[in-house]
């Protein structure tokens, strides 16, 4: 039997965008010294159910993106009024925070700090993680039905499940290396 993996990685503008968010919700609720990327003073209005339309929002990007890639631009800029809606109270002040918050995310995404550097950092890893998954299911005798498409974020999604679904992964550039061989496990299981 012959290797028939095909992977896909990218780096998604909303689930990232949606991670810029939890991190900006987090740092207003967490003590000093646990502070995430990106860092705002700011306090910024943010809805009371905050952690459960996050929920909401993630699972829904998460299944639309897992359905067809294409939809994460779609939801990053033809639906951009859905993050407001879902995560803010409803103001001026707080359209305008929203604004220079998606307006921070594009500069740094845009950049070779962001979405570049996201996809560069795990060039490497991700070819360990094809070979090491191409390995098992040969050795298992398992033939992927279909690509394995797999959704980069910066960094850890702390208000909801990143669970792997049918040939559909999101992971954290950190859990790729910290949590390698659990996430092995989890992909291979994603495609049984």
């Amino acid at each position: 039997m012959e290797n028939t993996l095909e992977m896909r990685t990218d780096a998604t503008y909303s689930l990232n965008f949606l991670i810029y968010i939890q991190n900006i919700f987090l740092n207003q609720v967490q003590s000093g010294d646990e502070r995430k990327f990106p860092y705002m003073p700011t306090i910024y209005g943010f809805r009371d159910d905050f952690e459960v339309r996050f929920r909401e929002l993630w699972d829904e990007a998460s299944r639309r993106i897992s359905e067809n890639s294409r939809n994460d631009l779609t939801i990053f800029y033809d639906e951009n009024e859905l993050f407001y809606q879902m995560f803010f109270v409803e103001s001026e002040d707080t359209r305008n925070e929203f604004n220079q918050i998606h307006q921070s995310y594009l500069v740094w995404w845009d950049s070779f700090a962001g979405r570049f550097s996201i996809e560069r950092s795990f060039d490497e890893q991700g070819q360990k993680i094809y070979y090491d998954i191409a390995e098992i299911l040969l050795q298992k005798g398992i033939i992927p039905q279909k690509r394995l498409e797999i959704s980069l974020i910066y960094d850890d999604c702390m208000l909801s499940d990143t669970k792997a679904s049918s040939y559909f992964a999101v992971i954290s550039i950190r859990d790729s290396y910290l949590k390698y061989e659990g996430l092995i496990q989890a992909l291979v299981l994603c495609m049984d």
